[in-house]
């Protein structure tokens, strides 16, 4: 029979015991590790004794779990929480900016994990690129340093005493605090960043932070305080194209010159896709970020311990943006196709003959917005008696993410050079390579005629502000207890969580001039620097590609044609998303813990039961849409009313879930733990699913096709929406064969139920009118048909405006009409109709998997290796020859992961070097209408080194993504690029001071 050992409770035991009794997982695993341990002091110093932290937390754990634990406050193995997270088994993490942002887990993606900092649910704000609304509720770890953190867990089995909504893990981040740490204690840190990429910033950028902690010489009072300031300055270059556009061919390509050449054409009935155009980037990026924690503890006896905390994040992001396009629509001459499934255009050309020059498009941009997080905490724990621990919980939390200008979070200032007299794109590499036939040479528009694209060439078209923000806040509270007795202990209590998420979004459009049509050269002069953009990019053949572009200040243009145009340059449009979303969860759960022997064998039960209910309130507060204008040939925009229109949309839902729980563990031999688990978890729906109103409502994709057969598109949630429900299911054996050395092997298994599909549906939305399906336009079309010109957006559109305006039609200037006249609908034009894609629970799905993962020290060599692999498989993906017209539901985010990590530590030198992959996987099954994204696969090396000078003084290097690789998403084929940047390496040279 194995020998236990028998715990006594000191003040250490204690304020390890409270350490974790913060975290919802608390008092199962303080409990646990009473019955095994007999704890007075747990002191992590190197590499080595963290790795022993990490690996002790996965053996003595409860369910699944693995940690990372830092070697000391303000050492954490990564610069980035979701950096370190990407080394755990079945963990991996989306990017942005090339830092980790977001994580998934077993293939569930952010919104699907929850993360809590120190047992507390945090809320989410953020705004995706481009200033749209957020919808998710996913932490976003780039805004929390890690200079805090003691220990990250992620709990990958469900438990009843941990908070619901991750059905992937629970990731709980545990920061220190003063009384676990006696004494005064302070240190300070520094380093420098450089970011190979940065173009215009400072290569050399500035990081510090600190940490005071003390106590009294009783260990009565404890305070602490750490901070962190970093600021980075970055860029990024690459390609994208906006839509991919998938039909069946009819043996026609629309909008094509009559006597289009068509290459390897797609068979009859076959589905081929177009694009709809190509854009050449060049972004750079500011990004500063302010982290504290302040915290107070006070322990007027062994038996009480109180802990006030204030958390506080700030992140600030500019970005300056510029872009080089082609938009592909008319004059199609020459497509030459490949030879997959879904037809590809990799050699695509438009000849425009005798026709006016079209513009290229040459679109600054400008992204402003701060993100601030704010948490305060309070925390009781009272042992009652040597058997009872009653701990109270308490905090309010709130995030918040808005525009940090005037102009809103995102600001487009639309340009255009007409200076295409052809043009063209080759699909056929990974970079596609972009064909512009330059002429500036048209007397009639006043251009430079030198064959050089310079200012003179360009004119103003459209100014768009966007205001996009979003509020978050979480109220929680919870009493919970924990008995101990002989065999085990009883975990118990009960939770009050209330969460609002208020967002708002709004797009502000003013005409400038008219695409440099009729305005070439009217810029100030200075106001645009001429800039390669190809020249920007290493690491692809760009070998032919047209390269002339601008960058230049969108601001700075947007107040100037404020004054030249007569407008406010001020976000001040409708809120097209002004909604708040409301849960209260009301909770209670009871779990109870055994240990005993099973044949000579040290085992342990854990079974736990958690009942949940929970009410939804959802409110949109909007001005609906009144008009969708018709503004130029193939241009849209959604108008709305006045305030005296606004009106509050409101639905309400509830919902009870009975959620049970239960491991088992034993210990077949000394070394070698058998898990079994078994859990029913839930994830609530994302924010964007609960709306109540109709939102992104946008009118016809082209105006030439008739009578209707062209939809608008929207988009609505459903407040009924339940949430996803999971039986999960872990086997697992593990085998330690030294303090720091294990195999496991597991396998995993998740049946999902209500995921929420998009349901089409055909239906008109607040009344709108298509004038494109109307009277006049079909006048139109037959006066066009008339004089023998062929029907096209531009023809079309010039010839309404001319009827309307009793002007006599040019053919050669249609383009002009666009910059005085706007076509609004009216009675006589018929209802419009719009594709709008309705959320309903209408999925379910099947994911499994399994996890190998080994770790060893090679003896005293200070060599060691950890190294892992995740399969992550699932019954429903994208069927990319699957009808284009049927909106389908597929599995997002599952692809297989691999880590390997290489470490030394000898001495005061400590080094590790880690790679990471992560398989191409299925980012979005809607991309454009019914288009899927496929994020490619990707590799990182990173790197690491420390030395310690003296006890109190260590230097450190570190070096991220030291082969630069890059990112690439594309859609139903590789050829059918979405998205391309080109990333590089990036490092820190730093120095800590303890003392």
């Amino acid at each position: 029979m194995k020998d236990q050992k028998i715990f006594t409770r000191t003040r250490i035991a204690a304020s390890v015991s409270a350490v974790l009794s913060i975290s919802s997982i608390a008092p199962a695993m303080a409990a646990e590790e009473a019955k095994k341990k007999e704890i007075e002091r747990i002191t992590v110093s190197g590499v080595l004794s963290s790795i022993k932290e990490s690996t002790r937390l996965k053996r003595d754990g409860v369910g699944v779990v693995d940690a990372i634990s830092a070697e000391d406050i303000g050492k954490f193995p990564d610069t980035n929480l979701a950096e370190s997270l990407q080394r755990i088994t079945g963990v991996s993490i989306d990017r942005a900016n090339g830092e980790g942002s977001k994580v998934t887990v077993r293939g569930f993606g952010p919104d699907y994990n929850m993360v809590t900092l120190n047992g507390r649910t945090m809320p989410a704000s953020g705004l995706p690129s481009g200033g749209a609304v957020a919808n998710s509720r996913a932490f976003d770890f780039a805004n929390l340093a890690s200079d805090a953190v003691k220990t990250v867990a992620v709990y990958k089995t469900g438990r009843a005493d941990i908070a619901t909504g991750g059905i992937g893990a629970t990731v709980d981040i545990v920061t220190g605090k003063p009384l676990y740490n006696a004494g005064t204690h302070v240190s300070i840190g520094a380093k420098a960043l450089m970011d190979t990429t940065n173009r215009v910033g400072s290569d050399m950028t500035p990081e510090l932070s600190g940490l005071f902690s003390w106590t009294d010489e009783e260990e009565k009072f404890g305070a602490s305080l750490t901070f962190n300031s970093s600021k980075r300055d970055s860029s990024a270059s690459g390609a994208f194209v906006n839509q991919w556009r998938t039909t069946k061919y009819d043996g026609t390509i629309p909008q094509a010159a009559d006597d289009i050449v068509l290459t390897n054409a797609p068979q009859i009935g076959q589905i081929y896709s177009m694009p709809s155009d190509l854009r050449y980037y060049v972004a750079d990026r500011e990004r500063e970020r302010t982290n504290a924690q302040l915290t107070f503890q006070y322990r007027p006896s062994e038996k009480l311990t109180t802990t006030l905390d204030y958390t506080y994040s700030k992140q600030d992001l500019f970005e300056a943006r510029a872009e080089q396009s082609i938009w592909m629509d008319t004059f199609k001459s020459n497509l030459g196709f490949d030879n997959n499934t879904v037809a590809t255009p990799v050699d695509y050309n438009e000849d425009r003959g005798d026709q006016a020059p079209r513009d290229l498009g040459l679109a600054l941009q400008q992204l402003n917005q701060v993100t601030e997080n704010k948490s305060i905490g309070f925390n009781v724990m009272y042992e009652a008696n040597d058997a009872l621990t009653i701990v109270f919980d308490a905090h309010s939390s709130t995030a918040d993410s808005k525009p940090d200008a005037p102009y809103g979070s995102w600001l487009n200032t639309g340009l255009g050079a007409n200076i295409s007299a052809g043009q063209g794109v080759d699909f056929s590499n990974d970079f596609p390579t972009m064909r512009v036939d330059f002429d500036d040479c048209n007397a009639e528009r006043g251009l430079n005629c030198n064959n050089v694209l310079d200012q003179n060439d360009v004119g103003t078209s459209i100014l768009d502000m966007r205001y996009a923000s979003q509020e978050s806040e979480i109220n929680q509270f919870r009493l919970s207890g924990s008995y101990e007795f002989d065999e085990g202990q009883i975990d118990f209590g009960i939770e009050s969580r209330s969460m609002e998420s208020h967002s708002q979004q709004s797009l502000t459009r003013h005409t400038m001039g008219n695409w440099g049509v009729e305005n070439p050269g009217e810029l100030p002069e200075g106001f645009l620097t001429p800039i390669d953009f190809t020249g920007e990019i290493e690491d692809f053949n760009t070998t032919g590609a047209f390269n002339q572009g601008f960058t230049g200040d969108a601001a700075q243009i947007g107040a100037w044609a404020a004054g030249q145009y007569g407008f406010n340059f001020v976000a001040d449009g409708a809120f097209a998303t002004d909604r708040v979303i409301k849960e209260d969860i009301t909770a209670a759960f009871a779990q109870l813990a055994l240990s005993g022997e099973l044949g000579g064998r040290p085992y342990n039960i854990t079974a736990g039961l958690r009942f949940e209910s929970t009410d939804v309130n959802s409110v949109a507060n909007i001005i609906p849409p009144n008009a969708v204008a018709w503004e130029s040939d193939n241009d849209f925009n959604v108008r709305f009313g006045g305030e005296d229109t606004r009106t509050l949309v409101i639905g309400d839902s509830s919902y009870d879930h009975l959620l049970p729980s239960f491991d088992f563990d034993i210990e077949l031999t000394d070394d070698i733990k058998a898990r079994a688990s078994y859990s029913k978890t839930i994830a609530r729906p994302t924010y964007n699913q609960l709306n109540v109103s109709h939102a992104d409502v946008s009118g016809p994709n082209s105006p030439t096709i008739l009578a209707g057969s062209q939809l608008g598109t929207a988009s609505k949630g459903n407040v009924a929406l339940a949430p996803l429900e999971s039986d999960n299911i872990d086997i697992s054996v593990e085998w330690y064969f030294d303090e720091t050395s294990y195999v496991s092997v597991g396998y995993y298994e998740k049946r999902v139920s209500n995921f929420a599909g998009r349901q089409p549906v055909e239906e008109n939305v607040y009344g709108l009118r298509d004038v494109t399906a109307g009277p006049r336009a079909l006048a139109a079309r037959t006066e066009l048909e008339a004089l023998g010109l062929k029907v096209t957006d531009a023809n079309l559109f010039g010839m309404v405006a001319a009827m309307e305006n009793g002007l006599a039609f040019d053919v050669n200037n249609v383009q002009s009409y666009g910059e005085d006249y706007d076509i609004l609908p009216n009675s006589s034009d018929p209802l419009a109709q719009f594709n709008v894609a309705e959320f309903v629970n209408n999925r379910e799905a099947k994911i499994d998997g399994f996890e190998i993962a080994v770790q060893h020290f090679f003896g005293d060599s200070g060599f060691g290796l950890q190294a892992n692999y995740t399969t992550v498989n699932g019954d429903i993906s994208f069927d990319n020859n699957g009808d284009p017209s049927v909106t389908q539901f597929a599995l997002v985010g599952l692809s297989d992961t691999a880590n390997i990590v290489g470490i030394y530590e000898q001495g005061d030198f400590q080094a590790r070097i880690a790679y990471n992959w992560r398989d191409k996987f299925l980012s979005t099954q809607a991309q454009y209408i019914n288009e899927p994204s496929y994020t490619e696969a990707y590799a990182q090396i990173d790197f690491n080194a420390s030395y310690q000078v003296t006890e109190e003084l260590s230097v450190f290097f570190e070096g991220i993504n030291l082969t630069g690789e890059d990112t690439r998403s594309h859609g139903r084929t590789k050829a059918q690029l979405w998205n391309l940047a080109e990333q590089k390496a990036r490092y820190a040279l730093g120095a800590r001071y303890t003392f």
